[in-house]
């Protein structure tokens, strides 16, 4: 069985499409075995593809935006979608059934300090109408350290992905007020990458064929049974929890069943992103993105 090298830029539920490759069987169908790891911190997924470590990694168009920024001119393209919405969940201390964006005015917030989470959160923050610069922003540093900073009583609110707030939930130290997803629209959040040469090997194809049937099963099958697949990636979880989010993505709708990039979600990220600032130039899709290996 040949083996495929898979790369998560970070490890979450909320990239469970990529992950039922595997939990499900589906690259075992096409005789392939993962392989797969996290990037570590500090360092890029896409610098595994340049060193030829990884064939696939999850990572995000936002990437491919500071690649061209850097002047670098390279064979890697994002050539599926991995997520079309936002997947951040927004918890307060509080159950708020009344809860308004408003509220975050005057506000403690843990919040990402960089890249495109917060990109995302300041556009949804644009969208619902309030000025982000009214909030009193935390920065503690990763997914780890905010939990920790909220569970040990720091902020009013703090950004997170699933199922890091589903779990603050169940341990009854939080309560899920928002979804950023539903705030931002759908865009092109996140994405899988790979070299232009390699999306034209067998491999690829039998990838393909592996990951569409994991967008449909994410989207045919129940919550609790699709947990149940992936719960050994995700100890210290509850399996009620890891069921919890993953029912939350799916009727959020960021896990469509087609797996290209279309051309609305790519020019909704340059909307946002020109609109964070960072982003003097509208990179033309094919700059960026390419379509999948056809199968």
């Amino acid at each position: 069985m040949e083996t495929i090298n898979i790369q998560f830029t970070l490890f979450s539920a909320f990239y469970s499409p990529l992950i039922a490759t595997f939990a499900g069987g589906f690259l075992k169908e096409e005789g392939l075995h993962a392989n797969w790891s996290v990037a570590p911190v500090g360092k890029s997924a896409l610098e595994s593809l340049k060193d030829g470590s990884a064939h696939v990694v999850q990572s995000a168009l936002s990437q491919g935006f500071t690649a061209i920024a850097n002047g670098e001119q390279n064979n890697i393209r994002h050539f599926a979608q991995v997520n079309e919405m936002d997947g951040f969940f927004l918890t307060g201390r509080d159950a708020d059934k009344d809860f308004h964006w408003r509220k975050l005015e005057g506000s403690k917030v843990i919040l990402f300090g960089g890249g495109q989470p917060l990109v995302m959160f300041k556009y949804a923050c644009h969208r619902a109408g309030i000025d982000f610069d009214k909030l009193q922003v935390i920065n503690v540093g990763g997914a780890k350290a905010m939990d920790d900073a909220f569970r040990q009583g720091e902020g009013d609110y703090v950004q997170q992905q699933g199922p890091f707030p589903q779990q603050l939930a169940a341990d009854g130290l939080g309560h899920i007020v928002a979804q950023v997803g539903e705030q931002v629209g759908v865009c092109g959040f996140s994405s899988l990458a790979a070299d232009l040469d390699w999306l034209n090997t067998d491999m690829a194809m039998a990838f393909m064929r592996a990951y569409q049937k994991a967008r449909h099963y994410m989207n045919e099958e129940t919550a609790d049974n699709i947990a149940a697949s992936q719960q050994e990636y995700f100890p210290g979880i509850e399996a009620g929890v890891l069921s919890d989010c993953i029912g939350t993505y799916q009727k959020l709708g960021n896990w469509s069943p087609h797996v290209e990039i279309t051309d609305s979600a790519y020019e909704a990220t340059l909307d946002i992103y020109t609109y964070a600032g960072g982003l003097p130039v509208r990179h033309p899709y094919e700059a960026v993105c390419s379509k999948p290996p056809r199968i």
